[in-house]
């Protein structure tokens, strides 16, 4: 069915139903080739209508972009139209091919069908779930509409029809089938409108109700010409019939076009609010008219008092509404916005355009030593600091801007129609500076701050929750930069979105590994390399570690990014073994998280890697922290030995810096100690920090262990340390971390007259 899915086909099709329409009103009202050929253009423009309108519905109907819920409605909705064309079409024909009279006809069937079929695809349309009060109340609603719409009818057809002369039964049966058809689409219309899908009603929903309200009023016209003297083609009531076709057109292109999940927009609450009331009124109207010519004596005071007592019960209830919304949107303790109104207007804000010169900021604003007050002086004092921090919001903002307290002390501030995003920060510092203001509580001078969180909107598809996550997040950075303060929310602060950034980088290949040589200090030869991850960020560009390894600990990234690091080690060492032959005894060292230490399958990754590389085990050395060599569990321990029974060396990396206990080296499976640079810096002219360094080359002796020292940068360091005794080292005095072309040539320097 792909001739029905092209978009330029259907535009062009609804396009020529707009001409096709206005070409037959332009040649009804100027009266042209007479009563005949009037009648003949305007049966015969019904059918292209039908044709595109149907064939746009089956669209709708087998589209996937839909929901499987509104799939089947514009299924029985498509065949409610399919019906209407079936009519149009055999009209054309028993009118101006066989000149086949009487009544009723096949077209004339196949006009009643539309009605149940559009009744029952109207109510199939899926909406929000709705409690069982909520789904009573619109039950009345839509009844009280039909109630309306019956009363016209009754007057209007089905009672004259009831009594009639010189109809049969089953005409007059057929006859009254018609408006109750009608008036079954009424109940529909109104429910469809009432029900409220999304926060608004739905444009494919509001243009099938105007097409209904047209064609009911035509039916109404069609069957009152019926009954007083005949109805015959080209006549008025066919404006109302084509006006109503070209919206079925329209109604069914919008809802292919419709996004599956919409963004929010303001909600309804014009005609669609006052339809019950409009019917009800209607209804009296009309009964007035009807008893104009009755006595006062006592009709119509009876008439004219149940109708006042009517308006005023609808006025009452209204007024009732009126308090029940507020209630329900207003927080009962500050009087500002609650939950759901903050929630509500978020949503609206989410759905609106951005505009050029024109900002939104959403603004998350938490009170800071608030818990104390509460904790000390009682809920009393709490609850008149809260009232005292609401007083200061409404003195700050403008009428147009939104405050709400979502819960305990935080509040929302939504401030729209700004001239520049640094506006929002001068409306976030007047509000700390107000809020700083004691509040005098009996006897007390209660001090209270706060800390502010603010987005400025900036992505037209980010909703409303998803504005108020990204407030929370700046708030959280407001209060660890010290509290007092506010900070703009920006995607370096967002850790879900950095989290998400950083794994989308090891899965893209945006990092890569540098190798910082380390010497053996005597000689200056290459005895090794450690493998440094960095970033090569798109937009950034090329990030260090400081940059982003703490955030890949904290969120867990760490886990997939250190085994990128060790494979991309591995495979970039195994090149050089296979490359130059002298390689061979270069080592490499790679550093582990505690993260990755902590993974039950880590010697199973490591043996999956060493087996793809072709890199000896014996040739790599693993660094931890002094945070694993703390206090390790027997599943780590065990870990650590299976590394060492594969032959690869556990170094111990920044040693000295932590807390580490010398009892577990002496139980870890340990074979190397890093000195840390911090005990590296001064020992060529600071004696207390040469012996401490001294003591750590001693230690690692006493324990059999390697010792590599850090951060060499000068040739007297260097001295010092080869008269400790150490042996290795690696620092900027040697080299710096090279990127993998230079780290490559460096070792073909060294090794290449190696045979």
């Amino acid at each position: 069915m792909t001739w029905i899915r092209t978009g330029p086909a259907a535009a062009a099709g609804v396009l020529a139903c707009a001409v096709l329409l206005v070409v037959q009103q332009a040649w009804f009202l100027g009266g042209w080739g007479g009563p005949e050929v009037s009648t003949l253009v305007t049966d015969a423009t019904y059918i292209p209508l039908a044709v595109v309108f149907t064939v746009l519905a089956v669209r709708v109907a087998w589209s996937k972009r839909q929901e499987p819920r509104t799939r089947r409605a514009w299924r029985v909705i498509t065949v409610a139209f399919a019906c209407q064309l079936a009519a149009h079409c055999s009209w054309f024909i028993q009118s101006h091919v066989t000149h086949v009279s009487g009544y009723p006809t096949t077209a004339d069937y196949c006009f009643l069908l539309f009605s149940p079929l559009m009744f029952a695809g109207l109510l199939m349309l899926p909406g929000q779930y709705r409690r069982r009060r909520d789904r009573q109340r619109l039950a009345l609603d839509a009844l009280i509409v039909g109630a309306g719409g019956f009363i016209a009818i009754w007057y209007l057809l089905l009672g004259p029809i009831l009594v009639a002369p010189g109809m049969t039964l089953w005409e007059r049966s057929f006859t009254a089938a018609l408006p109750i058809g009608d008036l079954l689409l009424v109940l529909a219309m109104s429910t469809a409108l009432l029900r409220r899908h999304q926060p608004e009603v739905p444009a494919p929903v509001r243009l099938l109700a105007g097409s209904i309200a047209l064609t009911v009023a035509a039916d109404v016209s069609y069957s009152w010409i019926q009954l007083h003297g005949g109805f015959s083609g080209g006549s008025w009531p066919d404006l109302l019939w084509l006006a109503g076709c070209f919206l079925l057109v329209v109604a069914a292109d919008r809802q292919y076009r419709r996004p599956r999940r919409p963004a929010p927009r303001r909600r309804d609450r014009n005609a669609v609010f006052i339809l019950p009331y409009a019917a009800s009124v209607a209804a009296y109207l009309l009964l007035a008219e009807q008893s104009s010519h009755l006595p006062l004596d006592p009709y119509g005071g009876m008439i004219l008092g149940a109708a006042v007592l009517t308006l005023l019960v609808m006025a009452r209830q209204m007024h009732t509404l009126r308090d029940n919304r507020e209630m329900a949107v207003t927080d009962g303790l500050t009087g500002l916005a609650n939950r759901t109104l903050v929630s509500e207007r978020l949503d609206q804000v989410a759905g609106q355009p951005i505009r050029p010169g024109r900002h939104t900021a959403i603004m998350l604003v938490d009170l800071d030593r608030f818990k104390p007050i509460n904790d000390t002086f009682g809920h009393e004092a709490g609850d008149a600091v809260l009232v005292a921090a609401a007083d200061v919001m409404r003195a700050v903002l403008r009428g147009g801007d939104l405050a709400g307290r979502l819960g305990g002390d935080e509040f929302t501030v939504i401030v729209q129609d700004l001239p520049s995003p640094q506006t929002a920060g001068v409306v976030a510092d007047r509000l700390l500076e107000q809020l700083r203001t004691p509040v005098i509580f009996g006897e007390h001078v209660l001090m209270v701050g706060a800390s502010i969180g603010v987005v400025v909107r900036d992505d037209p598809y980010a909703s409303g929750e998803t504005l108020l996550q990204q407030a929370d997040t700046a708030l959280y950075a407001a209060k660890r930069a010290g509290r007092g303060r506010f900070e703009y929310y920006s995607d370096v602060l967002d850790t879900k979105a950095r989290e998400t950034e950083l794994r989308h980088a090891v899965a893209n290949d945006e990092l890569v590994v540098y190798f910082q040589p380390a010497v053996a200090l005597t000689t200056g030869v290459l005895r090794g390399a450690e493998a440094l991850v960095r970033w090569n960020h798109p937009t950034r560009g090329l990030l260090g570690p400081g940059a982003f390894i703490d955030l890949a600990e904290e969120t867990g990234a760490v886990v997939p990014l250190g085994t990128w690091v060790l494979r991309a080690a591995c495979r970039e060492a195994s090149a050089w073994r296979a490359a130059i032959p002298g390689a061979g005894a270069l080592r490499m060292s790679v550093n582990l998280s505690p993260k990755q230490v902590a993974q039950a399958d880590l010697v199973q990754t490591v043996e999956d890697i060493l087996a793809e590389t072709g890199f000896p085990a014996d040739r790599l050395t693993l660094e931890i922290t002094e945070s694993v060599i703390l206090q390790p569990d027997p599943p780590t321990i065990s870990r650590l030995q299976a590394l060492r029974d594969l032959g690869i060396e556990l170094a111990v990396d920044d040693f000295g810096t932590g807390f580490s206990a010398l009892s577990y080296l002496r139980s870890l499976p340990v074979t190397v100690l890093k000195i840390d640079r911090s005990f590296v810096t001064g020992i060529a002219d600071d004696a207390e920090a040469r012996s401490v360094c001294e003591a750590v080359v001693h230690l690692g002796g006493a324990f059999k262990m390697s010792v590599v020292a850090e951060g060499i940068e000068t040739a007297a360091q260097a001295a010092a340390l080869i008269d400790m005794g150490c042996t290795v080292g690696q620092g900027f005095y040697f080299y710096r971390p090279l990127p993998p072309a230079e780290a490559t040539a460096l070792v073909h320097r060294q090794f290449s007259m190696v045979r």
